[in-house]
């Protein structure tokens, strides 16, 4: 947002994702080193602060880009192998994390539950169970009667909360990450349904929360390249172990697939290198975006948890939302980066517009919430 005016504002449009809310700090009275949420006091007044004052009388939407809820990070369920992707478990991981953040569910509610405020939920790739119906329901029954102001949907991969902005969260640009969402689920003769996961879903079960157990912070840390390298010299020993887990877990799950298809080593190691590449720099993204939706000025994503706001030469935006989870990033040229609340904030003054005057009557900008807190102190996570 370029100005702090709130005068003649039609629409405010809230953009969060990548909060990550698991089954709590503690289970069973031992520590929960999966729980990368630290931060539902900070969530609460958020959504307090954008219910009261000056946008009291304002419609406002919150759109939840994904990765809000992290059903990979719930290993607690009494489902095991193939049994934790089923419907059963999915629903007993919801029930789980819902709980553990009651605050925030009911923060969620009492928005709502006001005059002109509404969410759209967009799934994600650590939240993809929600393409069950069964567990849509479960999480829009906490918004009884008001249940209607809430979207969650299979069917929306790119939102368009007003003309010239396109939200995604995001997954959809890296193999490892994609499913269909219309048709992610099966069900057996005997009528119980699973989730297809895509492979970085069984990775990130497989590996990384098997590791996370030991080094709390092995998902959190950017460029990854750069983890890797101060590992080997400061942490040998576990940086080994990790890196040929990655290896084997790689060579059993993708090589051995593509090799039973009966293709050459060439289309193979191909197909491979596909399969490994992340998240495409953000300048190329944009501009691929740009041109097939000449439409769009905006783009907004999350997934990658790197904030990131870039305006091109010919007035086109990228935005990445970031993460409310705890970062640590070795890369000296990335400052102001850590528990860094970011959000994307955008502005809508006249919503009955041609997209030539999208300038003139929409803001768009990313913010980061520093709180309400009138202690001289914080909790330490």
């Amino acid at each position: 947002m370029k100005s702090h005016q709130k005068n003649n504002v039609q629409k405010v449009i809230l953009v969060i994702s990548d909060l990550h809310l698991s089954a709590g700090k503690m289970i069973k009275g031992k520590r929960n080193l999966l729980e990368d949420f630290h931060y539902d006091n900070e969530l609460i007044d958020f959504l307090k602060y954008y219910s009261e004052g000056d946008y009291q009388n304002v419609p406002v939407e919150l759109v939840i880009n994904g990765d809000f809820l992290d059903f990979l990070a719930v290993p607690y369920v009494e489902f095991y192998d193939d049994e934790f992707w089923s419907e059963k478990a999915a629903l007993s991981k919801l029930k789980m994390v819902m709980s553990a953040h009651k605050g925030v569910m009911e923060a969620l509610k009492r928005f709502v539950a006001l005059p002109d405020k509404s969410i759209v939920y967009i799934i994600g790739n650590h939240d993809a169970e929600f393409v069950f119906d069964s567990l849509k329901e479960e999480f829009l029954s906490i918004f009884g009667d008001d249940s209607g102001k809430v979207i969650l949907s299979n069917s929306i991969t790119t939102h368009a909360p007003t003309k010239g902005v396109s939200i995604q969260h995001g997954h959809q640009y890296e193999r490892a990450h994609v499913f269909d969402q219309e048709n992610a689920v099966i069900e057996t003769l005997n009528g119980e349904k699973y989730f297809i996961p895509p492979w970085g879903s069984y990775y990130v079960t497989n590996v990384i929360n098997k590791y996370k157990q030991e080094r709390s912070f092995i998902n959190a840390v950017r460029p990854i390249k750069h983890f890797l390298i101060h590992g080997l010299l400061f942490d040998t020993f576990f940086t080994l172990r990790f890196m040929l887990s990655n290896v084997y877990y790689f060579v059993m799950v993708r090589f051995w697939h593509f090799y039973m298809m009966k293709k050459s080593f060439k289309q193979i190691f191909q197909d491979l290198y596909r399969e490994l590449e992340l998240f495409q720099d953000f300048e190329t993204l944009t501009r691929q975006y740009f041109e097939k939706t000449p439409e769009s000025r905006v783009l907004i994503v999350g997934h990658t948890h790197n904030p990131t706001l870039r305006i091109f030469n010919d007035g086109t935006i990228f935005i990445n939302t970031g993460t409310w989870t705890r970062m640590v990033n070795l890369d000296l040229g990335q400052w102001n980066y850590g528990n860094v609340l970011t959000y994307a904030k955008i502005l809508v003054k006249n919503a009955d517009y041609e997209i030539e005057d999208f300038d003139k009557n929409v803001e768009v900008d990313l913010k980061y919430w520093m709180g309400i807190n009138n202690l001289p102190y914080s909790e330490y996570h």
